[in-house]
């Protein structure tokens, strides 16, 4: 019953019955109990284990209206060494509105906590790659509230055997020592220099050097120059690294624009503009509308069909996810463009799913960012503020470089009072892509602006 297979499940049915009729049972009766038999083999459990099941879910959900950051902490807590259910508990916290803090070396402790009715810190065990013995010496040297105020300071007070470079680097590519840093990049440039210290300081006080005042003599600490911080596609690299997910940022948040522009829609937006259809019945799942949407790959599941192979593809664009399915065909002809963390840009039939919640879509066609730019994109507008004679040149050099395509360039050039549009010949087409993008902000500067424009210009 258990492994619910029909042919042997009538095997038994038969052996049963016959059993029964042979023990003066009447023939109905020996089937309807088998019946009860089967039924609950799907899955059933007697009325005291109903009863306490009833009990634990309000007790929870009561747990959870009330006091929302506590119960997802423990919940955390619970799962912290699973990243897959720490990445969906996370998800959950920001739908309840609740703030979850990044991992903090003088807040944190093991596991998750709530500060308040609202706000979680981040648990130091839920950092992939720093072990228990790690954390441990971390919290012991931080026992009476003195909070480290430095990396060196954090060096010289716990055990570098324990907590070495390596979980250094984790620590602060976690951005668990953001408030003792001038920024990441600083940090991880200081951890030999820091680390260094500390080791020279421990050797002193092992051979009782002492300064000229009768105290032990601390190492010379190092000056540290002050790098400019990494980008933030490193940074959040960083934190999708060694805690799972993304959490003081999204790669997707400096596309948001574009995409709008693109799609012509958000995922919370078709989601809302599906559920407030007049259709919206029983049947509106089979009703399919055509939409384009755009999303970061956060999930892929592949299944085998009678017909091939499948895949189920979740999206997020921070404002929803939608499950973007593709068929045989389709899979095999975009399954290149379905990496984790990748953004991609998705045309089919959507429609709500009952069951999943959110937009569901049937896949047609799968681009990458660059490809839909290639196809869709018409201008691309630089707005130009006072421009230095080498940048000039430096932008020349750019688009002289940049393959030809179909995105003709418009220029909008700002200096002191004086405004001029200009509006290049037909053989100043480009091929916009992700480099030349990044070439051109780099090259123009924060005052400018890069833009791409789609549809009719």
């Amino acid at each position: 019953m258990g492994k619910k297979k029909p042919e042997e499940m009538a095997k038994q049915r038969e052996i049963f019955v016959q059993g029964a009729l042979g023990r003066g049972v009447p023939e109905k009766t020996a089937t309807y109990i088998f019946d009860l038999m089967e039924k609950f083999a799907g899955y059933g459990f007697n009325k005291s284990h109903s009863a306490a099941y009833a009990l634990l879910a309000y007790q929870t959900a009561w747990l959870k209206a009330h006091y929302p950051a506590p119960f997802m902490a423990a919940v955390l807590s619970a799962d912290m060494d699973n990243t897959d259910k720490v990445v969906g508990l996370i998800d959950e916290c920001r739908s309840l509105g609740l703030t979850v803090m990044p991992p903090d070396v003088n807040r944190s402790a093991y596991r998750f906590a709530a500060t308040d009715t609202q706000t979680i810190v981040y648990g130091l065990g839920a950092i992939k790659g720093v072990g228990e013995s790690a954390i441990d010496t971390l919290l012991r040297a931080r026992e009476g509230g003195a909070e480290f105020h430095s990396l060196v300071d954090l060096c010289q007070r716990v055990d570098l055997g324990k907590l070495n470079k390596r979980v250094l680097e984790i620590l602060i590519r976690a951005g668990a020592l953001d408030r003792i840093g001038p920024n990441r990049a600083t940090l991880l440039a200081t951890i030999p220099l820091a680390v260094g210290a500390a080791e020279q300081a421990g050797r002193n006080a092992e051979l009782g050097v002492v300064d000229l005042f009768g105290e032990p003599a601390s190492a010379v600490l190092p000056e540290f120059e002050t790098l400019s911080e990494m980008d933030e596609e490193e940074r959040l690299r960083g934190e999708k690294e060694t805690l799972g997910l993304y959490l003081t940022g999204h790669p997707i948040a400096r596309y948001r624009e574009e995409l709008h522009c693109l799609t012509g829609t958000t995922l919370q937006s078709l989601t809302a503009q599906l559920e407030s259809r007049p259709d919206n019945g029983p049947s509106r799942r089979r009703r399919q509308d055509t939409a384009r949407i755009a999303g970061l790959v956060v999930g892929i599941r592949l299944r085998n069909t009678q017909s091939g192979r499948m895949a189920i593809v979740t999206l997020d664009d921070q404002t929803g996810r939608a499950e973007v399915v593709l068929f045989n065909e389709d899979y095999r002809q975009y399954q290149e463009h379905l990496a984790a963390d990748t953004l991609i840009v998705a045309e089919g039939t959507v429609a709500l799913d009952d069951y999943a919640g959110g937009v569901r879509m049937r896949a047609q066609r799968v681009l990458t960012l660059d490809e839909a730019r290639a196809e869709w994109a018409r201008v691309l507008d630089l707005s130009l503020v006072a421009l230095r004679s080498e940048q000039v040149r430096s932008l020349h050099q750019v688009i002289t470089q940049c393959p030809s395509g179909s995105c003709r360039l418009r220029l909008h050039y700002r200096r002191e009072d004086v405004w001029v549009d200009l509006q290049l010949p037909e053989d100043w087409q480009l091929r916009p892509d992700e480099q030349l993008l990044r070439r051109l902000n780099e090259t123009l500067g924060p005052e400018s602006r890069v833009r791409l424009v789609y549809g009719p210009a």
